[in-house]
């Protein structure tokens, strides 16, 4: 689905090699957060029940990581998407051009962000543990202020991406 998150959210290339990535980044996303998650709370890697149930974790949807991503996508079509398609003297495809650089500041974007305790959490509260957190809305909250905090924007979901104003 398109949504326009800002007013000149126009390169419809930029944003249908980002969705056409979203499944893909959103299990190396997952897999990244469980390793690191493995590593903070259990370095020796001594199997529990615990520790067994997240390295068997296989997401069955993703759907719950879906906003997440599609605000991420939209902060960096912000950022750094353009509505004018520039010459590409290789003879790169724009779309494989804007599918290598989505993935690369994607995957470093979340590296970041999987330093934060409170990220980790709550990715695994949507996805490893969620049939023990009801509260949903909780984590997705708590996944967009990292993107409040990270760029300095606030995702409204009737006006878009607004800068924040520091006085």
């Amino acid at each position: 689905m398109i949504r326009k998150f800002f007013p000149l959210d126009k390169n419809y290339l930029l944003e249908e090699a980002q969705l056409s990535l979203q499944d893909h980044l959103l299990l190396s996303l997952i897999e990244k957060v469980k390793e690191i998650y493995m590593l903070q709370h259990n370095p020796l890697l001594i199997m529990d029940e615990l520790s067994t149930k997240i390295v068997a974790y296989k997401p069955k949807s993703l759907e719950l990581l879906y906003p997440f991503y599609q605000n991420m996508a939209a902060v960096y079509r912000y950022k750094y998407g353009d509505n004018q398609l520039e010459f590409l003297w290789d003879g790169t495809d724009h779309t494989e051009r804007y599918k290598e650089e989505w993935s690369s500041v994607f995957e470093k974007w979340t590296s970041d962000f999987c330093g934060q305790h409170q990220f980790l959490m709550a990715v695994m509260d949507l996805t490893v543990f969620l049939p023990l957190n009801q509260k949903v809305h909780l984590a997705e909250n708590r996944m967009n202020s990292f993107i409040t905090q990270f760029f300095d924007l606030k995702i409204h979901k009737n006006l878009g991406i607004v800068e924040m104003k520091v006085a």
